[in-house]
């Protein structure tokens, strides 16, 4: 049986892209958490099932629940970073992007005492016309990203990029891209996020079946602990369209997750792409 990388986006539902224009960043304090309760039941559907995730994980969200950081890599799962404070790498200079890593990867390491290799930037915001920021990545100690997604899409995608694990123009870092099937000559997303929630879950376990039997691939899943929670908060200051989009479907999530564990087999990201990465640090 093909393992594949199941990974989860730690960041509260306020931080989210989709609310950045209803929600000021200055506020967040303000706002009670809910991301801890959230984490805490994607951990023990995972305990159920005996499968482990990659915990890519806000440097803002481990400074303030220190305790689920050392829950998330005491139950033996993959602590990597999702920068501090969840801004689009193409809304920062070289230097500011350099001091975003070095933060979260100092709070993440500090809590957890593990390292921390691996980098998923918000909302798949690297790619070609940014490529200094896999430069800054290797720079800072991160072995790999998975920061690119191959499609299109109004808030991301780099649909030219390639779909199986690379290095940037020759660098050492690694990055490793979400997953798409191909139709037509096409990409299409077969990783989570959204589109899971949209679309029924029959559809992404054949697109997953699919890259198993006719490519032989891996493939990467990716959710966030506020897609388990239909209790949120609405935000009625976003646009329909944005509120749509995060409120889809959370009330469905819990069983398409434990159906997902069901169907397939899952792990961290470095262990999964070891072969890619490096082994997997002690």
């Amino acid at each position: 049986m093909i393992r594949n990388a199941l990974t989860i986006d730690v960041e509260d539902y306020f931080q989210v892209q989709a609310y950045a224009g209803a929600i000021d960043r200055a506020d967040w304090d303000t706002i009670p958490r809910r991301v801890e309760a959230n984490t805490d039941m994607i951990l023990k559907a995972l305990e159920r099932h005996h499968a482990h995730a990659t915990f890519f994980t806000l440097g803002w969200v481990a400074e303030r629940h220190p305790a689920l950081i050392r829950r998330i890599v005491d139950a033996g799962h993959e602590l990597a970073s999702h920068g501090y404070g969840h801004q689009l790498v193409t809304d920062l200079t070289e230097a500011q992007f350099r001091d975003d890593l070095l933060h979260a990867k100092s709070i993440l390491e500090a809590i957890a005492g593990t390292p921390v290799i691996g980098y998923r930037a918000p909302t798949f915001s690297i790619g070609s016309h940014n490529a200094w920021a896999w430069d800054i990545l290797s720079e800072t100690g991160h072995r790999y990203s998975s920061s690119v997604f191959p499609v299109r899409h109004d808030l991301y995608g780099a649909p030219s990029a390639p779909r199986d694990p690379y290095h940037p123009a020759g660098r050492g870092l690694i990055e490793i891209p979400m997953t798409t099937v191909q139709l037509f000559g096409r990409n299409l997303p077969c990783s989570g996020g959204g589109y899971f929630r949209l679309f029924p879950y029959a559809l992404y376990r054949a697109g997953v079946r699919h890259l198993h039997r006719r490519e032989q691939k891996r493939a990467i899943f990716y959710s966030h602990p506020w897609e388990f929670d239909p209790g949120q908060p609405t935000v009625p200051a976003a646009k329909w369209t944005s509120r749509f989009r995060h409120r889809v479907n959370l009330a469905r999530m819990p069983a398409r997750l434990d159906n997902l564990l069901a169907d397939f087999d899952w792990d961290r990201m470095d262990r999964v792409f070891a072969d890619v990465i490096g082994s997997p640090p002690a």
